[in-house]
Formats: structure tokens, sequence, C-alpha cells
């Protein structure tokens, strides 16, 4: 929440000429501006001139350069120190067309003004941009007491308890605060404020005001949206539970299988194009950022509320989109009524034992379903064959469920292109051409699960299939490596690849260069039990051992451009992991359980060396070291570690330094955690660079296991993802 005060102290430094105040609709940026206006205008200051306006339509603007020529306004306010104070900007202003000369040192003129869209900050070129955030509970709850009024507060001893409660419901937004709160003067029966309390979580349109004074203000925000992609996925995001964290790869598979982004030829471009749109939803504050990673993102439940009414059609239909908190709901015969009617129905997590009568059912009711998730549901064993029936289906994430058999009408399903089968729970056994006659799959997901069918024969079927693009899975035998290794096709396809070998017919692991580099797309590699990883690097018609690095940027090869994660774990062999320099992009490296490894990165070995420190690790934002009995060195000399904004080192007793100096950046750096005796013996070439870090420094307890990191940090907390389902 931005402290008014230390906002207004902003303006007055030189360096600020132009400031947004930008934020969802209806938190109050307008109000922030008048108090500033109020300000400028009641205390002593040395501007000349304070100038309000209000933009939103840029005809606004038109119409005050009517009244007076941009050039006669310009010759004024050239000789003047001013502030200007514009409300409600949708789109970049020309300040010279308006005929307002641009602030800077030597006019220290001053412009701020308000917008809905970041990008607006961007283009207006202002110095400092703040978002203006919804009020904390307790000022939420001041000013939703002065809507109401004293006098309706006090009219029954139960009414102040019930106001907490529907001031609590309207998330701290202002105007969602003062609209209920007058919606509710004079009310003085306890039973309609627990009507209230009710309609607000189910249809708050209802409440007075809430359409005119609240939905179609923020309507203007979706309607501002360039295209109906857009659009289209923001209605969508409503479509998941209130309060909780939409992970941003999983929205955009839904929004595939939905059809939202038009028609997918290549799902890794329709991945760039999701990501557009999320950034585009929360560059216009209809999405906001859910954690400091900005994996996931949330919906204000005022937004949503409005998301949902628009997809109601402004309040016509309500039965367009089915929300189920309650899955025993579904039992009730009564609402297969409502099934006819409904196009999209979340069930997500719901922890389904078995598939109700009702249920069955509702797949004959909604044959044109595209996307299914019953992900998390740990009870829910088998799948009952009747889905072959969804002949509309496009998505099915049966993700750490305990499904042991998939029925063999799922290949009925010509339209699937998204099946995803990671972390179940037992051995799932998938029939002979199950796959195969998945026409139209694109995606398909195995990872950290086993099949009892075989993985190799799983690879040649997903092989013949014409429009396969990614492929996620995990690798545990000699036989279906050689065969991922005879397939560039595959290998093209691979995002997410987990080599856990811990049955013993894969000793060392070689890889050569050219495998890798035909992974274009991988961004998890992660290896589990087996004595060595060896990497050879081929260029020029030459193979090297990739124990140390020929002398050029090694940033400069695009081996391992895509390729975000890397985790390794009980290889008992390996001493170096140099050839991960080669993965310019690198963001997360996680070491674990290897006895022998002595360096991570080798900096000379014989005929090879990395003559190019800048580019090393220059991506990497993670760094996890656990249990490396004999680790003495992360890298021979200091590292700037642009990015970095974790490190954590665990059972590492022999490390006795970190490739620190006076360049390593500390910019993005959040924590170093490490036992205490750890970072006591630790040695730095002098003690300004070690009190430089020690704010840094946290205690660290034992890491969890390494696999529940990897698959985009196991889809981000696997128990979060599925919840936030």
């Amino acid at each position: 929440m931005i402290r008014y005060d230390k906002l207004f102290h902003c303006l007055l430094y030189p360096q600020v000429g132009i400031m947004g105040l930008y934020g969802m609709g209806g938190v109050g940026k307008t109000t922030l501006l008048k108090k500033i206006n109020n300000d400028f205008l009641t205390t002593s200051n040395d501007f000349d001139v304070v100038i309000w306006v209000v933009v939103s339509k840029p005809s606004n603007i038109e119409k005050m350069q009517e009244e007076e020529k941009a050039a006669e306004i310009l010759r004024v306010l050239k000789t003047k120190k001013f502030v200007l104070l514009l409300d409600d900007i949708w789109e970049r202003l020309d300040l010279l067309e308006m005929g307002v000369p641009h602030p800077d040192a030597q006019n220290k003129s001053k412009i701020v003004f308000t917008t809905r869209s970041l990008d607006v900050c961007h283009q207006m070129k202002a110095q400092k941009s703040t978002k203006v955030e919804c009020l904390p509970s307790e000022e939420a709850w001041t000013l939703f007491q002065k809507a109401v009024g004293e006098e309706t507060l006090k009219s029954h001893p139960h009414i102040p308890n019930l106001a907490k409660v529907v001031a609590k419901e309207c998330k701290g937004l202002p105007l969602a605060l003062v609209t209920v709160g007058r919606a509710m003067v004079g009310e003085k029966d306890p039973s309609i404020w627990d009507k209230v309390i009710q309609d607000l979580s189910k249809f708050p349109a209802e409440i007075s005001g809430m359409e005119d004074e609240l939905f179609n203000r923020l309507k203007v925000s979706y309607d501002r949206l360039s295209d109906n992609a857009i659009k289209s996925c923001f209605i969508y995001c409503s479509l998941f539970s209130k309060d909780l964290a939409i992970h941003i790869e999983t929205l955009i598979e839904y929004s595939i299988g939905e059809g939202l982004l038009g028609e997918v030829h290549d799902i890794y471009e329709a991945r760039n194009q999701g990501h557009k749109i999320v950034k585009k939803l929360k560059h216009a504050c209809l999405l906001e950022s859910y954690d400091l990673r900005e994996k996931r993102v949330g919906m204000h439940d005022v937004i949503r509320d409005m998301a949902l009414w628009l997809y109601g059609e402004c309040g016509k239909e309500n039965n367009k989109i089915l929300v189920y908190d309650d899955v025993f709901r579904l039992k009730e015969a009564a609402e297969i009524s409502e099934l006819k009617e409904t196009e999209r129905m979340s069930l997500w997590y719901q922890n389904l034992e078995k598939f109700p009568e009702t249920l069955i059912g509702f797949f004959q009711f909604m044959p044109r379903i595209r996307v299914l998730n019953l992900s998390g549901n740990e009870n829910l064993s088998e799948l009952p064959t009747e889905i072959g029936e969804l002949n509309g289906l496009r998505y099915l994430n049966l993700l750490a469920t305990r499904i042991g058999e998939l029925p063999i009408e799922l290949k009925n399903l010509k339209n699937l292109m998204i099946l995803l089968l990671d972390f179940m729970h037992f051995p799932v056994t998938i029939p002979q051409d199950l796959i195969s006659n998945l026409v139209s799959l694109k995606l398909f997901s195995l990872w950290n699960t086993n099949i009892l069918s075989g993985v190799e024969t799983l690879l040649e079927e997903l092989e013949s299939l014409n429009d396969i693009n990614e492929i996620q899975i995990t690798i545990s035998s000699a036989l279906s490596l050689n065969k991922l290794k005879r397939s560039h096709k595959l290998q093209r396809c691979i995002s997410y690849l987990l080599l856990l070998l811990k049955w013993g017919d894969v000793i060392t692991l070689e890889l050569s260069s050219s495998f890798l580099k035909r992974m274009e797309h991988l961004q998890d590699f992660v290896v589990d039990h087996c004595d060595d990883v060896i990497i050879s690097m081929e260029r020029e018609g030459t193979q090297n051992d990739v124990t140390g690095l020929s002398n050029y940027n090694v940033a400069s090869e695009q081996y391992f451009y895509s390729l975000r994660y890397i985790g390794i774990r009980n290889c008992s062999k390996l001493l170096d992991l140099t050839w991960v320099v080669y993965a310019s992009c690198l963001e997360v490296l996680y070491v674990e359980d290897c006895e022998s490894i002595e360096l991570v990165l080798h900096h000379d070995h014989g005929a090879y060396e990395i003559v190019e420190n800048f580019d090393i690790f220059s991506r990497l934002k993670c760094l996890k070291l656990n249990r490396l009995p004999r680790l003495k060195s992360i890298y021979q000399h200091p590292l700037l570690f642009p990015s970095l904004e974790i490190i954590k080192v665990y059972g590492c007793k022999s490390l006795r330094s970190l490739p620190f100096d006076s360049n390593t950046s500390n910019n993005n750096l959040k924590k170093i955690k490490g036992g205490t005796n750890w970072w006591n013996q630790l040695k730095w070439k002098d003690e300004t660079i070690k009190d430089r870090f020690t704010p840094y420094f946290q205690v660290h307890e034992a890491e969890a296991y390494f696999t529940e990191e990897s698959k985009a940090s196991s889809i981000d907390d696997m128990q979060e993802q599925l919840v936030s389902n």
C-alpha cells in the first residue's frame, strides 16, 4: 500500500519529472491525484501553476486544444514552473502536441498521471511508476464504516460483525467498499445482511449499484483490451477458484485446449502467444503477479466477479459457467438441468473417489467439453469408459491421481491435443495403440510417472504421430534411452527430460552435444542415479571430452539455449559439471548426493580453458548444492552472478569459499542459506566482501528430495498447483 507522504515526497525529487500512478479500476488512483492537487494548492511551494485535466478520451485533450492553441499554451508554460495532473490516461499523449513542455532539470516542472495500464507508464516515459494497491484490512474497514454510516451499524448488535464480513468480501477495493457500503445504508435487519453475504459469493450483480457503479466502470478496462484472444483469456481466468494462484503455464495449456488462441499448429508458438497475453493482462491490472518468481498470477475477487458477469452476458445468462466448491452438489439430480446450459465447469481438486452416476451423465450432457482437469484427486483410481464419448475433448489432465490403467476408449478422442500423466501414484498401464490413435496430440507429459507397458513402445507410438510437438517424459531404462537417442523427431519434441536410472542398467550416462543440440526446446534436464555423466562436445568435425572447454565464448554456442533447469542427483563418480556453462540461459542448478564431485566448473583442464567469465552463470537465479562432501570449489575465479537470487548449501563440509568478489552483483540477491558453522568457516579475499554478503545469510535446514524441485519446480510445488486449480 502506498504511503501518501512518501509518494508526495517523490514528486519533489529533481530526477522525477514524470510520475505514473497505475492500478486496477476503482483502486483509488483518482483519489490520490486529487489529494496531490489539493496539497499543491493549499501548501506552500514554489510552483507557479497547478493544472488538473481529466483525460479519459482523446477528445478531451482535443477540446482543451480548441480552447487555446497548443503553441500559445506552450509559450505560456515555458515561462512557468508547473504541475500538470492528468487523470485516467489510456494511451500515450504527445506532450508537445498538447502544448506542454517536457519536464526537465531546467524548468523543474512535474507531470503526474493515472492509468490502468503499466504499458502507458512506459509509453509516457515515466521516471517513476507506482502501483496503487488495494487497502489493507483496517483501512478497508474504516472506509466501509464511513460509507454505511454509524446509524446503520449501531442499529442492531449483530450488524457490526456481519458488516465486517461484507467488507472483507470486497477485498480492499475502495470502489467496491463504497458501492456496497452505500447499498447497505439504512439496512437494519440482520437477515438482509446475511443475504448480501451470500450474494457477494454467488450473485454480486444482484446487489444494488454493483452493475452500474462498479462492474460497468471496471468493464472499461476489458473493453480496452486490444483483441478477442486477450479478452477470452481474461474471461477464462474467472473459472479458477477465488483467492488462489493460477499457474501461467497451466493457464496457457487450458487456453490452447479451449481454442482461445486460435488454431494451434506449433505448441511452442502458442505458448509464446499465451505469455504475451498474460503480460498484457498484468499490465492492464486485470491480473496480478502472485509470487516473486512471476510463475503464477491471481485475479482480484471483484475483477473475477466482473468477468463472470461479462461471461454471463452482463447477468443475462447465469448458468454458462458453474464453479463448484463441493463436488457432492453434483450428485443432486436437480442440478443436472443446469449442466445442459453450462459451457464450462470447474471440478478441480475435488478429491473424487469415483465418478458418481451424475458425473457419467455429465459426459452425456456436455459432449462438447474441451478441457477436463481431474488432477489432485488422489482417491480417483479409474476412469469410466464413457470418457471416450467426449468427442470435443482437447485437454485431459490426470496428474497425481491413482488411476492404474487408461481405458482403451480414450483412443476415440481424435481431437485430444494435451494429455498429462505426471506424478501418478502408481505405475500406469497404457494400452497398446492408444497413444498412436490420438491423431491430434501435440503435448504428452509423463513426468515422474512409471508405466507398465514399456517406455520404448510408448516412444514409438509418439514418434508415429504427425502433430506431436512437445514431450515431457521420464526415461528409466537403457532400451528407452537408446530409442530416444535414435529418434531425431523425438529429440526435437523433448521439453522436460528426467533420466531416472536407479535400476542400474545405465552405469555411465554418455550423451553427445548433437543429441542435446537437437533438443532445442529442452527446459528441464534431470539425471538421477548413475555413476557419471559425460557430455561430448562436437564442433567442426571434432569431438572433445567436456571435462573442460575450448577457449571461446561458451555462450555463443546454442547447445542448450532453452535449458532453464538442471538437476543432478546420486551420480557417485561425477567429478565436475563443467558442461553446464554451455547452458547460457540456465536459471536453476541443483546438485545433490554426488559423493565424488570436487568442482562444479573446471577453469583449466589440459587443452581446454574457459576464458570468458562474464557469460558464465549470467542468467543463474538459484544454485543449490546438497550433500556434496568433497566439493571444494564452485569455480576457481570470481563470477559476476548478475541474476543470482538464492544460493543454498547443505552438507558441503569441504566448500570453504564462494566465487564472490567486489564485482559480484547483489542487485537481485535475496538469500544465502547454509549452516552456521559452514558460513563462519568461509574464507574471503577481504572482510569488505564478507560484510557485503553477510546480511543475506540465513540458517539452512536440509533440502527436500530434489526431483520435487524439477519440472518448473515440480509445477511450482505440486500441492500449490493442485489447490490453485
